[in-house]
């Protein structure tokens, strides 16, 4: 593990798993991805940035779970799953979508969630 990415989850450790699990599904399936950690998120690229991870207050403090993560994705068209906390289309044509996860077993191949890096 890099020493940047556990600097970034500094303040919520226990949210490290949810991050490591999400790490390894993405190196099983994609190649040639690389991280960059930022001040406020992790961004997953391989040719274009395709997945980006983040605390954002998705949903409103009393519904938020203690340990989460945010993964946010872009696709061409808006997708639609109650996994989906917000998607906003900030360009025509482009949407942005968040899920928030609070466990593991949340990150997997739903349909959709898997093409961000298609």
């Amino acid at each position: 593990m890099e020493q940047d990415v556990l600097c970034f989850f500094d303040r919520k450790p226990e949210a490290l798993p949810l991050y490591e699990t999400f790490e390894q599904k993405v190196f099983s399936e994609l190649d040639g991805v690389k991280v960059k950690v930022q001040k406020t998120q992790i961004a997953f690229s391989n040719r274009h940035n395709f997945a980006f991870i983040s605390f954002l207050p998705v949903r409103k403090a009393k519904d938020r779970p203690v340990v989460y993560i945010v993964v946010t994705f872009g696709l061409g068209y808006r997708l639609e799953s109650p996994r989906i906390d917000a998607a906003v289309e900030p360009y025509p044509g482009r949407f942005t979508h968040h899920v928030l996860v609070s466990g593991t077993g949340e990150i997997d191949g739903e349909k959709g969630t898997d093409k961000a890096g298609g």
